[in-house]
C-alpha cells in the first residue's frame, strides 16, 4: 500500500528569497504535518520516503518520528522529476506500507499514469491511499485542518 502525500502548506514562493528546495512549511503547514500523523497511523506505515525539498521532508518528519522510521529522500519525488522514475519508485514502494511525499505536479502525473480519476483532488496536505493490486480502490483523504 502507498500513502501518496502532497506536502503541507509552505511559505509563499514570491516571498521566499532562498532556493525553492529550501522553502519551509508555513505555520499552517506544520500544523497539517502534525495532524497527518493521526490520519495516517491507522494504515500502519513502515517506510517514509520524501522529495528532497525541505517542505516535503518537514511534512512527513512527525510521522516518521512517531513510527520510529527515518525519512529517506528520493529524487523521483522531486518537483519536475521524471514520471517514469516516479512510477518505478511507486512500484517498488508498494511492497510495504510506504508513505511517499511529493509535489502538486508529480502526484497528478502518477495518478493519471495509474488510471486514477483524481479530478483536481491534490490539495496541499492531502493523501491518496493506493494499492497497485487494486488501483480502482484508490481513496482520497483531504488535508487535515
Amino acid at each position: 500500500m502507498i500513502l501518496l502525500v502532497r506536502h503541507a502548506k509552505a511559505g509563499s514562493r514570491h516571498h521566499w528569497d532562498g532556493p525553492d528546495r529550501r522553502r519551509p512549511l508555513s505555520k499552517a503547514g506544520f500544523r497539517q504535518a502534525a495532524d497527518l500523523v493521526d490520519l495516517l497511523l491507522p494504515y500502519q506505515p513502515t517506510r517514509v520516503v520524501s522529495s528532497p525539498y525541505l517542505r516535503c521532508v518537514q511534512t512527513v518528519e512527525p510521522l516518521a518520528e512517531k513510527i520510529g522510521a527515518e525519512v529517506t529522500t528520493a529524487a523521483p519525488l522531486a518537483e519536475g522529476a521524471s514520471v517514469s522514475a516516479l512510477m518505478q519508485l511507486i512500484t517498488q514502494a508498494d511492497q510495504e506500507v510506504s508513505v511517499l511525499c511529493s509535489h502538486g505536479d508529480m502526484i497528478p502525473a502518477a495518478l493519471e499514469t495509474l488510471g486514477v480519476r483524481w479530478r483536481d483532488r491534490c490539495t496541499k496536505g492531502s493523501t491518496w491511499v493506493l494499492s497497485l493490486a487494486s488501483v480502482s480502490d484508490a481513496r482520497y483523504l483531504p488535508p487535515p485542518s
